[in-house]
């Protein structure tokens, strides 16, 4: 008769990595908005952003980061379906006042200057990020990404997604209603 010394160890491996997998998934189900993406930038200045401009005169210098009234960073990419749905919403609030400076991250120079001139060109001004560096340090996943700066370049929100729909709404809406508010 074998005991259960015999039994390799390694038959217990799977049944393991199976209670960890199941308690991970647990632990992820129980966060308390699980549509957001957490970001260490929130009350920290926001990174530098690359000196490449999309255009010439579209640098987004750090002076303008730090101008006042609330700024919107926004990166895009004119091969991005999500960025163009978000689009007119773009162009919506630049047209409201909002001061809106963009990111063109990962894309051909000429594509994204082409975009621009069909489509209208809701930056103030806009740097070029062929390598995603500047993304990179701001933390982006992937495009678009919308962050709300206040006067003294303090990253107040950022939002990962399009501009659309009822997250934009019950989402980004009250965050940037609110940081306009605190102006």
């Amino acid at each position: 008769m074998k005991g259960i010394s015999n039994i390799p160890i390694l038959m217990f491996l799977p049944i393991v990595f199976f209670i960890f997998l199941v308690g991970a998934f647990y632990v992820g189900l129980q966060r308390d908005d699980d549509n957001s993406l957490p970001s260490v930038l929130i009350g920290e200045l926001a990174p530098n952003i690359t000196k490449n401009e999309l255009y010439s005169g579209s640098e987004v210098t750090p002076e303008l980061m730090k101008s006042p009234g609330i700024k919107l960073v926004n990166f895009w990419a004119s091969w991005c379906p999500p960025c163009r749905a978000e689009h007119e919403k773009l162009l919506e609030i630049a047209e409201s006042g909002t001061v809106i400076f963009g990111v063109n991250i990962k894309d051909d120079k000429e594509n994204a200057l082409s975009y621009l001139q069909r489509y209208g060109n809701p930056f103030q001004a806009v740097s070029y990020d062929p390598d995603g560096r500047t993304a990179i340090d701001w933390g982006v996943t992937a495009p678009p990404e919308t962050f709300i700066i206040n006067n003294e370049g303090e990253v107040l929100f950022r939002f990962a997604g399009p501009l659309v729909g009822q997250d934009y709404l019950s989402r980004f809406l009250p965050a940037y209603d609110s940081a306009l508010s605190k102006e």
